[in-house]
């Protein structure tokens, strides 16, 4: 931050369907914010009315104030409808109202690359071999709701994000297994991308498709949650086979990345799903369909492999954001 932009208070915000954080940047406190504020969205009739309340609880009406928040939609346009809200504002219009000096609206994706280089070996858990190498290109793509995707590219030194819709690029079976997965798919989908796979109703298309190739006399319609608790226990062989291919296709998925952008830096997985099984990914043949491919398997062999454990990506990587503003 500049001398002047330290005499601003900035506010930052990580913004979901259910709750809403709020914090303070701070780059002195540990994890780089301070006062925390967890709200129940469904309480409130917009952000609006949110952000006030926080800046009211702070004391802070009487600071110059700038706000940078990561939200889980398209930022690009002024009007922001949000996907799993009734909320829809207008972002100039925000900022009038909150009398802010600047604000800022990033791509919950967007807030987690740029989460990734302030992460303690606390925050994230190494998979396999290889070592990063520094200021070379960071990718991150996390199963979810959907198949989020970004990559960090170093410029001088800052990082820039540069996020899309890497999830939904075409499905590339590898195997006899996967070729018969996408078949089953082809009936039902008219496209297949990696997120018909790598998503919550991704790994139960993938339980219904190994069921039905294998001729589960017992298929029933499970949640992804399910699937996951059924096959960690072994309570389920269908389930477990699901949960392998699942972590298989993530594995080829992410080194398709690291082949894209030269990932040396990294290649990290996020998302809500991944972290609950982190011990049986390392169990899995993740990193070797990482490291497979063909005569380049040299490149994502040197890039190292991480989940992402900490909790709170999204307001680490907003008060990221703002301290390279």
């Amino acid at each position: 931050m500049t001398t002047n932009a330290k005499l601003i208070t900035h506010i930052i915000a990580d913004i979901g369907g259910t709750n809403i954080r709020l914090a303070i940047v701070d780059e002195q406190a540990d994890g780089y914010y301070r006062n925390i504020s967890t709200y129940k969205c469904a309480d409130y009739a917009g952000l609006a009315e949110v952000l006030k309340l926080y800046i009211s609880e702070q004391q802070l009406e009487n600071s110059r104030l700038s706000a940078c928040l990561a939200i889980a939609c398209p930022v690009d346009d002024d009007l922001i409808s949000m996907t799993n809200l009734p909320w829809q504002f207008s972002q100039s219009a925000l900022k009038e109202t909150l009398k802010l000096e600047s604000l800022t609206l990033i791509n919950d994706y967007t807030a987690i690359a740029m989460a990734i280089p302030l992460l303690s070996d606390a925050q994230k858990v190494k998979i396999g071999d290889g070592e990063a190498v520094a200021g070379k290109p960071i990718s991150v793509c996390g199963p979810g709701t959907g198949l989020g995707v970004a990559n960090l590219i170093p410029v001088g030194d800052k990082w820039h994000c540069v996020s899309g819709e890497g999830g939904h690029v075409d499905y590339a079976p590898v195997g006899e297994l996967e070729i018969e997965i996408l078949r089953f798919l082809n009936k039902i989908k008219q496209r297949v991308s990696y997120e018909q796979l790598l998503s919550g109703y991704g790994l139960e298309q993938v339980y219904q498709a190994v069921s039905a190739i294998k001729q589960n006399p017992n298929t029933e319609k499970l949640s992804a949650q399910q699937v996951s608790e059924r096959g960690l226990s072994n309570d389920c062989e269908y389930c477990n086979l699901a949960l392998n291919v699942f972590c298989r296709v993530l594995g080829a998925f992410a080194g398709n990345l690291a082949l894209t952008c030269n990932s040396l830096g990294g290649v990290y997985i996020a998302g809500g799903i991944v972290p609950r099984f982190v011990d049986f990914l390392k169990s899995t043949a993740f990193r070797e369909r990482f490291e497979s491919k063909g005569r380049l398997s040299h490149i994502p062999r040197q890039a190292p492999t991480y989940v992402i454990i900490e909790n709170q990506p999204g307001l680490l990587g907003a008060a990221a954001f703002s301290m390279q503003m």
